[in-house]
């Protein structure tokens, strides 16, 4: 696998909506794929990378001359280094809509912020994750689940160009420490460091500010400013609970999940996927990569999230909820290989408690006996339905 090209769910989505936006804006982790996407879907635009010193002072030195310079269209990777250029895009797109743009950051606050306050309504924007598990299906046949949660899905593992063990440390001081420093001007690494390794352990449990804090030996505060760079810079996802005004006592903090399993891997000190077979945090990892994958299908249909998960004070659990409209799709997610009849306890609970309101309900596992017709389905992970 030497450099290949992998084709991304969201690239229909995004041609589609060339034809009614002026301006298309990919977010997302960095080295998710976004540069190789936009400069495959949009290969007659000139790109810049406004990371690049030479460049971002050509642009900030004469914007609006750096913008005109081109009338086919313009790709402007991480643009939230130069925020003054949004004023001006603003302006040419309003005089002229064949006028194209095609913009890309790492940084969804920073990106975000500059997007609501001049291109509303202007621009489709679009959040791309790592590559999807049906994006490289054809290219795991032969991996263990252990393999693939270990390596994850960042795209330069399946091009060859990097293993896991490279490719994470370096995320982690390359880009990671930066985005801290550049974000909060946070002065003492190591603290954040330790915060980021309590956080992989916490995957699939409930985001408690106040618990970490007391780890850490940093204020909550501390702790929820760390938590908004993570967020921010797409390495975490809190799974929001789902409650209604019923008389029950839900549980209402949201569950953590990192968007990669790799580099929550390496953040766990797991070394190789035979370890991970061994580690006790195994389950929380498939469940994991499942959750993120039912968020991937969302995001690469242009769509944010629906997802949610149910938990009450006597641990009555739905691992995952997929909310459309008044009713629910719900899936119990499970790393063992044996079926057993309790996997469908939640679901049987959640599915009484909202009679008639439940469409699907599936069982996720990595066992190989499948019964896709059930009332509750039961499915090994490579056929998962979403």
């Amino acid at each position: 696998m030497n450099n290949r090209l992998i084709s991304r769910n969201i690239e229909s989505v995004i041609n589609e909506a060339c034809r009614y936006f002026s301006v298309i804006t990919v977010t997302g982790p960095r080295q998710s794929g976004k540069t190789t996407l936009i400069k495959h879907l949009f290969s007659d635009y000139q790109y810049y990378s406004l990371e690049n010193p030479d460049t971002k002072l050509l642009a900030t030195n004469d914007p609006l001359g750096f913008l005109q310079s081109h009338q086919t269209g313009i790709i402007l990777d991480e643009v939230q280094n130069t925020p003054e250029l949004f004023s001006y895009i603003q302006g040419l797109v309003d005089e002229n809509r064949e006028r194209k743009f095609v913009l890309s950051g790492s940084s969804n606050f920073a990106l975000l912020k500059n997007i609501s306050q001049s291109l509303a309504g202007r621009t489709a924007v679009f959040e791309l994750l790592p590559l999807s598990y049906n994006e490289v299906s054809s290219l795991t046949l032969q991996k263990s689940i252990d393999d693939i949660l270990f390596d994850g899905f960042y795209p330069a593992i399946y091009s060859g160009e990097k293993t896991p063990s490279f490719l994470y440390p370096n995320y982690v001081k390359t880009y990671l420490d930066r985005d801290v420093r550049d974000l909060l001007n946070v002065k003492n690494i190591t603290q954040f460091h330790t915060f980021l390794r309590l956080c992989a352990g916490r995957i699939g449990s409930l985001f408690n500010a106040s618990e970490l804090a007391n780890e850490v030996g940093v204020s909550v505060t501390t702790i929820n400013a760390w938590l908004s760079v993570l967020q921010a810079s797409y390495i975490v996802y809190l799974l929001p609970p789902y409650f209604e005004n019923i008389k029950k006592r839900i549980i209402k903090h949201p569950k953590l999940y990192f968007s990669d399993t790799g580099l929550a891997c390496y953040l766990l000190d797991i070394e190789n996927a035979g370890q991970l077979n061994r580690d006790k945090m195994r389950g929380h990892l498939f469940e994991n990569f499942i959750v993120m994958e039912f968020l991937k299908n969302r995001y690469n249909k242009g769509k944010g999230s629906n997802l949610y998960f149910y938990r009450d004070s006597n641990q009555n659990e739905v691992d995952l909820i997929l909310q459309n409209g008044n009713h629910f799709d719900i899936t119990e997610i499970k790393s063992s290989m044996t079926y057993n009849s309790n996997f469908e306890k939640g679901i049987k609970y959640f599915s009484e408690i909202f009679k008639n309101r439940v469409i699907n309900k599936q069982i996720i596992y990595c066992g190989e006996l499948e019964n896709p017709a059930g009332n509750i389905k039961l499915l090994n992970y490579r056929n998962m339905q979403y």
